[in-house]
């Protein structure tokens, strides 16, 4: 026997009944009774009502903050030192499985250590993870650096 051959027991398994699709979904009114508010859509208490007291979410002081603006791929100093090569872009960094959203920006942040002269071209990156890099003898290239240096070239 082999695990793809595995099947549960016979009659062990029952599908779930889908309400409310004709006569095998006990019909018209889907086991909901005759009007009132009970057999409208949407009815019924939400998640974390707690009968009318203070919710436990709302007696829970908040912690920290949502940023309501960009989320980014996070990429640590830590990470680049494991990899090979001298010279990261997102396409090397998507090859070596650290970046996964395409359509997001890729930050640089400064957990962990760099221990060699790495370029790294990145969205975004920490003040500490620049210094960093730079106290390692590499650099990090972000897009409005590129604008900056044309605008110093000329």
């Amino acid at each position: 026997m082999k695990l793809h051959e595995l099947k549960p027991a016979e009659g062990s398994r029952k599908n779930r009944k889908r309400v409310g699709r004709g006569p095998g979904g006990t019909d018209k009114t889907a086991g909901r009774g005759h009007k009132g508010q009970k057999s409208r859509s949407g009815a019924g208490k939400g998640s974390f009502f707690e009968g009318g007291r203070s919710s436990l979410i709302s007696r829970l002081p908040k912690r920290g903050f949502n940023n309501v603006g960009t989320t980014y791929e996070v990429i640590q100093l830590g990470q680049l030192d494991v990899l090979e090569g001298d010279t990261f872009n997102r396409e090397a960094l998507e090859l070596a499985g650290l970046v996964r959203r395409k359509n997001r920006p890729v930050k640089l942040l400064a957990t962990g250590e760099v221990t060699r002269a790495v370029t790294v071209h990145v969205d975004a990156a920490s003040a500490a993870a620049v210094k960093a890099v730079e106290a390692a003898g590499g650099k990090v290239i972000l897009p409005n650096s590129q604008t900056e240096d044309a605008q110093k070239a000329e």
